[in-house]
């Protein structure tokens, strides 16, 4: 629970210190820039009050780590949903709105976690997970969107060393394979979702695993 909120803090922070004109730059999410990226957040900021909102009687039937649909088809920016977010980010018009409800569904998401009982059964996407596995789940979210938020901003802060660690982890419970010792978290996790392609050296170095990649996470 705590990491999630650090995770998130930082993110949010992150966002907060984009300077205007790098909203119009491109992020590491394909097909959108930096702006609709913060959309998506504010979008996952909704989904995360929903969420926490929505208690239910029923046994778990995800984890942490198998609340994550996986598929080897990185996303184009094409899909419906993602040219929704497109064109709701462009309707904000300037990057100080978006900022402003960043923070303010932002803050109440972050607050609604602190206050989770992480042993409440919750239910989202069809699936029911108790608070804390939920929550778990968002740290990857958030470490991965915060990579995906600086990827073309040399200047700004990385994601938490322990965010980094976590997610990395929860990826290779999903892919099923641990990667080398030698690939930091940052790339272990750019390379194994498929944000970074590995080089030749990183190809070797992965073995058999290469072929597996990448695991696109949704």
């Amino acid at each position: 629970m705590e990491l999630f909120s650090r995770s998130w803090t930082a993110l949010r922070t992150a966002v907060a210190e984009v300077p205007d004109e790098d909203f119009a730059r491109p992020s590491g999410c394909a097909g959108w820039l930096v702006r609709d990226l913060v959309c998506h957040l504010v979008i996952d900021a909704q989904d995360v009050l929903i969420t926490l909102a929505t208690p239910t009687e029923t046994e778990p039937t995800r984890d942490a780590v198998t609340y994550w649909e996986v598929t080897r088809t990185p996303p184009t920016g094409d899909d419906p949903l993602d040219a929704l977010t497109v064109r709701l980010a462009a309707a904000y018009e300037e990057p100080r709105l978006l900022k402003s409800h960043l923070d303010d569904i932002g803050s109440a998401a972050g607050r609604a976690a602190e206050l989770a009982d992480p042993a409440v059964r919750i239910g989202t996407r069809d699936q029911v997970l108790t608070a804390g596995d939920y929550l778990t789940a968002y740290v990857l979210e958030w470490t991965l969107h915060h990579l995906d938020l600086i990827a073309h901003l040399p200047d700004a802060a990385e994601p938490p060393a322990e965010g980094l660690a976590r997610s990395r982890e929860m990826l290779e419970k999903i892919a099923g394979t641990a990667f080398p010792e030698s690939f930091s978290d940052k790339d272990a996790l750019l390379i194994g979702t498929g944000r970074r392609a590995p080089t030749d050296a990183e190809k070797a170095e992965l073995g058999e695993p290469a072929a597996k990649l990448p695991f696109v996470l949704g």
